[in-house]
């Protein structure tokens, strides 16, 4: 590290000393064998101690502290020692020429040891820390991201920001270290992985394959995709491929580009690996196999060749490797009795000895996944014993697993142990203890926001809705967008929490990034939710995003586009951005990127948003070029659930005949309907025509040619219905509120010409509706208005 010293008056000092004790002194300390002997050699030698031995007695005293049973008693000790002060006086006067590393050192130790923020030791540190930011800022924000606290690390943030422009371009490693303090500290902090990944763009030509793979994995951890990055990347590593023939580094080309390549790379990479297989470490083999789950690879020989190696060195992998080729292996349909066993059998001595919560939890969970999983009444107990020492993701693996195996033994063992729900209930009420006694949104947030599943989900979403709503006003501009998506991810409407989230927006707007707005709007389009200051929320977050569409992935600018126009918000700006010849060859490029399940994904919201534009904003002239598109992915319709089926067969009885109704008819755009039924300007149903139909089938599909609006062909006066049986997915979770989709599939089908009527759930499965006579009613009343319950078909 370069840094200026004061040369004259010290080297001659390190140079008048440092022969005669450096390297005997700091054997002796190593080889001590207690804090008595260290505090001897200071005593002795405190005239002569430099920097590095004033270092390694930090070192060694917390090493001996870390030995002992009574830590806080022996911490007390060593804080009020006579020696030990004279150590401090010693390291205030140091601390100038110690290194990065024994600075930071330094600063931990005394930390761990109580020393107070206030003390001068830990406030001269702390200042010669910053005095060093502006010659190896990154190296040192690295080194000591774990020691500091949030305001510490927002403040090194912002110095780093400012100092950014004095950095050489050329400097990768400083813009590698900066990324890599973000992902130690949790903070996706958009502005500086812009910056830093603006660096790495303008080097990727000397960016060699030890660089690539370290900031894949940095942004992936961080959740920053950018694809520019990602395609030149795939284009450099691509290039790499004939330059390998070792497994060390042809492994870690085949993590890199694996996920990148296309198909005939992803051949390449697989049969080259497969000549390599005999020669794989066990961590090699892992590595092959977690990428090969994120290629989505289905190669059988590959598959078990992998395992095979992988079964060879079972034994030698941790707890939590353990775990992950048990998700690997799963995901990728593999199946071997006795590698199954062999893993069981390793998994139960590993937990048979552990007593970490999240080690524990780890291992339940790798179990549970395994065939035939169970829980006995041993480990029953281990959980029961280590709940109270549990954050939310333990709690929620735990949940989880007990609930695969209650899942199997009630369906293969025709029983549900008591002991097992019983434990379930223990899981709910620490849960719900954790989230009453949290204070700290910040803090609940780290907890909460990876947390899924049909337990968090039944047991504890309302508890965390109401903690988040208690701790509201502690929502600002950096943890707005965290939040906010996960509200859309819930499905649960809160009004408070949303309307909380609309106002931080509309007075930090300045302070949010562009690339967090997408998850801010995402719960108010979703849920189908207008806050009170609707027109000044939306307007404000539409005008944030005009001033920076350049800067934004195609994808996200699709999301972006089908999210607004949910709720009917159609920004000229961002349509234009989005339809035109140059946008969508830059998105197709990038979605040869994507994982086959996004990848379909982007391309359906980019339908929905070209349909939405053709329905509702006909003065754009943007043209329907989806056609393609959805005669492929309606080529299957399925089959109809049971309640479809009881609705198709009382619609024919109300109607008067199966002639009168068609079920699962394709519209103009392709939207699909469950049914249609076409009525004459008294209201008298009119027959479509022979039908041919097995019930639990759909018919033939019936669609509109092109994008003709429906009734263009009626008789005068005549108009087409369409009934919808809308599930619980349709609505909020916790209350009756239609969600933005199904609002918006009912406004372009009314636009297409359809009178829409929907059928909710829990109106259908309600005990007013509990006979067919009822329904019978209720059917007719939807259809005919009221009083034509009585209605008779000649």
């Amino acid at each position: 590290m370069l840094r200026l010293r004061a040369i004259c008056p010290f080297s001659w000092r390190m140079f008048q000393f440092r022969p005669f004790s450096f390297e005997p002194l700091i054997s002796q300390m190593t080889k001590s064998t207690d804090e008595e002997q260290i505090f001897d050699l200071i005593e002795k030698n405190k005239a002569i101690l430099t920097e590095e031995q004033v270092g390694c007695a930090f070192s060694m005293l917390w090493q001996f502290q870390r030995q002992k049973i009574s830590l806080l008693k022996n911490v007390e000790y060593i804080r009020e020692h006579p020696q030990f002060l004279t150590l401090q006086d010693l390291a205030t006067t140091k601390m100038e020429f110690m290194n990065d590393t024994t600075l930071v050192n330094v600063l931990y130790i005394t930390q761990q040891f109580g020393i107070k923020a206030h003390d001068p030791l830990i406030e001269a540190l702390v200042t010669e820390a910053w005095r060093r930011l502006e010659r190896s800022l990154s190296v040192l924000m690295v080194n000591i991201s774990s020691l500091i606290s949030q305001r510490f690390q927002e403040q090194l943030v912002n110095k780093t920001e400012l100092l950014f422009d004095t950095i050489d371009p050329s400097q990768v490693n400083t813009a590698r270290r900066i990324v890599q303090f973000l992902r130690n500290i949790k903070y996706s902090y958009y502005p500086l992985l812009e910056r830093c990944n603006q660096v790495f763009l303008s080097n990727m030509n000397h960016l060699d394959l030890d660089f690539i793979s370290k900031i894949l994995s940095l942004y992936h951890s961080l959740q920053f995709y950018n694809f520019q990055f990602f395609l030149m990347a795939k284009k450099r590593l691509t290039e790499m491929i004939p330059l390998f023939d070792h497994p060390a580094n042809f492994v870690k080309l085949l993590v890199a580009l694996g996920p990148l390549a296309g198909p005939q790379e992803k051949d390449r990479l697989k049969s080259t690996i497969l000549l390599m297989s005999e020669e794989l470490t066990s961590q090699q083999a892992l590595a092959v196999m977690e990428a090969m789950e994120e290629m989505e690879s289905r190669n059988s020989h590959l598959i078990k060749k992998i395992a095979s190696i992988l079964c060879k060195h079972l034994d030698n992998y941790k707890p939590v490797e353990l775990l992950r080729i048990t998700q690997t292996l799963i995901f990728l349909h593999f199946q071997s009795k006795d590698f199954f066993v062999k893993l069981r059998e390793l998994l139960i001595s590993y937990l048979k000895v552990s007593v970490v919560p999240s080690e524990i939890a780890l291992l339940v969970c790798a179990l549970s996944m395994l065939p035939s999983p169970h829980l006995d009444e041993a480990r029953i107990s281990q959980i029961e014993a280590v709940l109270p020492q549990c954050d939310l993701s333990d709690l929620n693996d735990f949940a989880t697993s007990v609930l695969r195996c209650i899942q199997y033994d009630h369906t293969y063992l025709d029983s549900t142990p008591g002991k097992q729900l019983k434990l379930l209930q223990k899981l709910d009420y620490h849960g719900r203890q954790r989230l009453q006694k949290c204070n700290d949104l910040n803090l609940l947030w780290k907890e909460v926001k990876s947390l899924k599943g049909d337990w968090f989900a039944h047991s504890l979403l309302e508890e965390t809705v109401v903690t988040l709503q208690r701790l509201m006003d502690e929502i600002n501009y950096m943890n707005i967008a965290g939040i906010a998506s996960f509200i859309s991810r819930s499905n649960y409407l809160s009004t408070s929490l949303l309307d909380r989230i609309a106002s931080v927006v509309v007075q930090q707007i300045e302070k949010i990034h562009p690339f967090a707005i997408l998850g801010v709007i995402l719960p108010f389009c979703a849920l189908n939710y207008d806050p009170p200051q609707r027109d000044e929320f939306f307007g404000t977050c539409i005008q944030h995003l005009n001033s920076h569409l350049s800067k934004l992935d195609p994808i996200m600018l699709v999301f972006l586009g089908s999210s607004l126009a949910t709720i009917e918000y159609f920004p000229e700006n961002l349509l234009k951005a989005i339809f035109n010849i140059k946008f969508l060859a830059k998105l197709d490029s990038q979605l040869e990127l994507l994982c086959s399940s996004l990848n379909m994904k982007v391309q359906f919201r980019l339908m929905e948003l070209n349909r939405a534009v053709c329905l509702e904003c006909p003065e754009y002239q943007i043209p329907w070029f989806h056609e393609r598109f959805c005669q492929q992915y309606n080529k299957d319709t399925g089959s109809m659930n049971g309640a479809q089926q009881q609705i198709y067969k009382m619609l024919a009885e109300v109607l008067g005949g199966i002639n009168f109704v068609k079920a699962s008819v394709l519209t103009p755009y392709y939207y699909t309907i469950g049914f249609e039924c076409i009525l004459d300007k008294r209201k008298n149903p009119l027959p479509y025509g022979s039908h041919n139909l097995t019930l639990g089938k759909l018919p033939k599909i019936h669609s509109e040619s092109n994008t003709q609006i429906a009734g263009s062909r009626l008789p005068p006066g005549a108009e087409k219905i369409a009934l919808e049986f809308l599930d619980s997915r349709a609505f909020c979770r916790n209350t009756p509120h239609l969600k933005g989709k199904s609002a918006m599939k009912k406004r372009h089908l009314e636009i297409l010409g359809y009178h829409v009527i929907q059928i909710p759930h829990f109106e259908w499965n309600s005990m007013a509706l509990s006979t067919k006579g009822a329904r019978m009613d209720y059917l007719r009343e939807r259809i005919f208005g009221a009083g034509k319950s009585d209605r008779c078909f000649y």
